[in-house]
């Protein structure tokens, strides 16, 4: 997965993002699944906006009268998207799409569609869909970032480690979600990974102990927890983007290090996935 952060940002280095009026509803519903629903509560998170998933969509309707618009997160535009959208039409609330599929389902059932560049990824990565949505917003620099994560060291004996606890400075709380995904879909049950904001860290996290978990610390530098330690810096003036993809990078690291479970294991899954949700899914996304 490092080497797809890194194709991700050379992407967005000469293909900027489109610009996207993320004010344009004065109280939005704003939803996605899983990755897409961290990738909205980040987008949103300056703005007062309503948040729900596939499975709290209709909660919230009817718990919020005053929603006026919505901003559905979508890579594919496919799965639970049109349901979403459909729902979102009945309820005449205008729903404006981001994706990064030009024949996206929910497109047809939506008022407006934002199409974003994406690159070929193995299937459930998303780095490059969702990473170009926050660079839309946070307008930060693709090829600084990208200097900067290629003059990180990370060291070589990560697969020594079957456990990691990773901690993150309060702002870049919302990125949590986004790294605990990613620990699920590379890692399953065969390797652990914890996620916290420095404070969160400090509430009884630490109760149980091993020597085989790394405590990696983001941004700023832990002077507390753990006794096997390593500080990833982050560049000067981070955003979202750039905390996303160090994460992301780093989590490509620790992958390189281990055996190769996701790989082992993708093929399999988009079987069973392509049953679940009755529609073709590749292991590789174009």
């Amino acid at each position: 997965m490092d080497g797809v952060v890194l194709q991700a940002l050379s992407l967005f280095s000469s293909q900027r993002p489109p610009s996207v009026d993320f004010s344009g509803f004065r109280k939005p519903l704003v939803t996605g699944s899983v990755g897409a629903f961290g990738t909205a509560r980040m987008l949103f998170s300056d703005r007062d906006a309503i948040f729900a998933d596939e499975s709290s969509l209709e909660q919230a309707l009817n718990s919020h009268n005053d929603i006026d618009g919505a901003f559905l997160i979508s890579a594919s535009g496919s799965k639970h998207a049109p349901g979403i959208a459909k729902i979102l039409q009945k309820r005449k609330i205008p729903c404006i799409l981001l994706t990064c599929n030009p024949q996206a389902q929910a497109s047809s059932l939506v008022s407006r569609t934002y199409v974003f560049p994406k690159q070929a990824e193995p299937y459930s990565y998303n780095t490059s869909t969702y990473l170009g949505m926050i660079l839309s917003k946070t307008r930060e620099n693709p090829k600084k970032i990208l200097e900067h994560i290629r003059k990180l060291k990370i060291p070589q004996d990560l697969a020594s480690y079957d456990a990691f606890f990773l901690m993150v400075p309060e702002n870049f709380g919302l990125i949590r979600e986004m790294l605990l995904i990613k620990f699920d879909e590379l890692f399953g049950p065969r390797v652990s990974g914890r996620a916290f904001t420095f404070e969160q860290a400090k509430h009884a996290k630490t109760i149980v102990q091993s020597e085989k978990e790394l405590f990696i610390s983001f941004g700023e530098k832990d002077k507390l927890f753990g006794s096997k330690r390593l500080h990833i810096p982050l560049p000067r003036n981070a955003g979202y983007a750039a905390m996303m993809a160090v994460g992301y990078y780093v989590a490509g690291k620790i992958q390189s290090q281990h055996p190769p479970y996701f790989k082992e294991g993708i093929e399999e899954y988009c079987r069973r996935a392509s049953k679940i949700f009755g529609e073709k899914i590749e292991p590789i996304v174009g």
